[in-house]
């Protein structure tokens, strides 16, 4: 492992941040899915009685897994096997709508910079979902991917970003997290995690990071030894 500089201490000064491994969000962050999402849920609430008002003070665009979601909208007495029925129903609805799911500017780019496991990402989706969605926006698949059925909690809860790092064999505080929801930075921090936010969903002052940036274009990798370098240019 490298030692932190003066450079991991400031970032805001140095618009450069090191770490030994980057830990990505994937919807929002990597690609762009909303349009299919939006089409999958719309049609789950119809079928389940949920009114777009309800699903939108409960989803907010803050990055839950579909069972936190699920859990929230749906009455709290209903049997198991309905609440089990419900999340494969989404699962399959989502996994079958990606004609349209694309790369978000700059992520290939950014993806082909980075060294073989020395990154994964990381999911609020199911891994059926998230795998469907990274092969549709023609993504490379990643050697590490954690989902909602890798962990018992969910973003905001630091889980799912420790995970990764322990499947990276990496030190949580030398990871760097990329993401775009207020669910998945705050995540990040309770992991002792630096972050870059992107706007793709939430005005700057939304996100809660050390560096926030419009997308990927705005970022670029440096490879020296064990450490990586992610200089960052444009800072929202």
């Amino acid at each position: 492992m490298t030692d932190t500089s003066q450079a991991d201490l400031h970032p805001e000064a140095a618009t450069l941040l090191r770490a030994d491994a980057v830990l990505l969000d994937l919807d929002g962050t990597l690609v762009n899915s909303t349009p299919a999402l939006t089409r999958a849920w719309t049609r789950w609430a119809g079928e389940h009685g949920v009114t777009s008002e309800q699903f939108a003070r409960v989803a907010g665009g803050h990055g839950l897994t579909a069972s936190a979601l699920i859990a929230a909208l749906l009455p709290p007495d209903l049997p198991a096997e309905r609440v089990a029925a419900a999340q494969q129903r989404i699962s399959d609805l989502e996994v079958a709508d990606v004609e349209d799911v694309t790369a978000l500017p700059g992520v290939q780019a950014f993806l082909s910079a980075l060294p073989a496991g020395r990154w994964a990402i990381v999911t609020s989706g199911n891994r059926a979902v998230a795998t469907a969605r990274i092969r549709a926006a023609g993504l490379p698949m990643p050697d590490t991917l954690v989902s909602a059925d890798d962990v018992h909690r969910g973003k905001p809860d630091p889980e799912p970003f420790l995970l990764g790092a322990k499947l990276l064999g990496m030190a949580p505080e030398r990871c760097l997290v990329i993401e775009d929801a207020p669910a998945g930075l705050a995540a990040a921090a309770a992991a002792g995690m630096r972050s870059i936010a992107v706007t793709t969903h939430h005005r700057p002052a939304e996100l809660d990071a050390d560096v926030v940036v419009e997308d990927l274009q705005n970022l670029r990798v440096e490879v020296d030894g064990d450490a990586l370098t992610i200089g960052v240019a444009g800072a929202a």
